[in-house]
C-alpha cells in the first residue's frame, strides 16, 4: 500500500532523508521511529505532498506522489506535525468544511462529524473557536478531520502527544478497528510503550537513513523490547554528575 523508493529530500546542502527505500502492506500500522531531527516529519511530508522529494519516488496504493499528488490527497487521511487549523474557525465549522472538499454530501459530513466528536469527547465543545481551545482539543480536531472521509491511508505525527489518557485508549481501540477493516496507518511517535503494544511492524531511521526495520512479531520472538531495538540505534548520553543539583 505504501512504498517507498530511494526517497531523498535535501535543504542545500543538508541532507534531511537518505535514500529511504520500505514496503508497508495494505492493513498494517506501522510505525516509523527516531529521534528528533531524524527525517520522520520530513518523510511523512513527502509522502503526503506537502514537500517535493529531491530524489526517488514513493507511491501510496499505486500511485507516484511526484505524478499524482492530487489522486493521492483523495485517498489519505492526514494528521500533520503542525496540525494545521484556522484560528477563526470552530471545531464544527473545521469538520463541516472538511466533508464536501472530498466529495461528502453536507448530510452524511454532519453525521460522520458528529459521531467522530462524540467518539472524541469534543461534542459538547463543537463551537469553540481554535484558538480559544486546548492543544488537546485541536489535536483531536485535525484528527477528526484526518478521518472524516474514511481514507484508505492514514498518516499521524505525532497522534498521542498532549492526549488524555481516556481519548488517548479510545484512538488507539479506534486505529486497530481501521486496521482490521484494511486500512493501512502510518504513524511517528515517541511514545515506545505505545507502539510496541499497537503496531504490527516498525522502521528506525536515525539522522535520515533506514537502520532497521522489523515485525513486532519477530521483536518478541528474539526476548527483546521495542525500547531494547530502539537503543542498539540511537545513542544515549551518558548522565552527568551535575554538581549543582541537590
Amino acid at each position: 500500500m505504501i512504498e517507498l523508493s530511494g526517497l531523498t529530500k535535501r535543504f542545500g546542502e543538508f541532507v534531511a532523508v537518505h535514500d529511504l527505500t520500505l514496503h508497508v502492506p495494505p492493513g498494517v500500522i506501522f510505525g516509523f521511529l527516531g529521534p528528533n531531527g531524524s527525517g520522520k516529519s520530513t518523510t511523512v511530508k513527502m509522502l503526503t505532498g506537502l514537500l517535493q522529494p529531491s530524489a526517488g519516488d514513493a507511491w501510496i496504493d499505486g500511485s507516484s506522489i511526484r505524478t499524482a499528488s492530487l489522486t493521492i490527497k483523495q485517498k489519505i487521511g492526514v494528521l500533520p506535525e503542525d496540525l494545521a487549523l484556522f484560528d477563526s474557525l470552530t471545531i464544527w465549522e473545521h469538520l463541516k468544511m472538511c466533508g464536501p472538499i472530498y466529495g461528502l454530501s453536507g448530510a452524511e459530513t454532519e453525521s460522520r462529524a458528529e459521531q467522530l466528536l462524540n467518539y472524541l469527547d469534543l461534542w459538547i465543545d463543537r463551537h469553540t473557536f481554535v484558538e480559544l481551545a486546548s492543544f488537546g482539543m485541536r489535536k483531536k480536531c485535525a484528527l477528526a478531520m484526518a478521518l472524516l472521509h474514511n481514507p484508505k491511508v492514514l498518516f499521524l505525527d505525532e497522534p498521542f502527544e498532549g492526549i488524555d489518557p481516556v481519548t488517548s485508549r479510545s484512538i488507539k481501540d479506534l486505529l486497530l478497528h481501521m486496521s482490521g477493516k484494511g486500512i493501512t496507518i502510518f504513524l511517528t511517535s515517541h511514545i515506545l510503550e505505545v507502539v510496541e503494544r499497537l503496531v504490527h511492524s516498525f522502521a528506525l531511521v536515525v539522522h535520515g537513513e533506514l537502520v532497521c526495520k522489523q515485525t513486532m512479531e519477530e521483536t518478541i520472538r528474539s526476548g527483546q523490547t521495542l525500547e531494547d531495538i530502539y537503543f542498539q540505534y540511537v545513542t544515549r548520553r551518558p548522565i552527568e554528575e551535575f554538581e549543582w543539583i541537590g
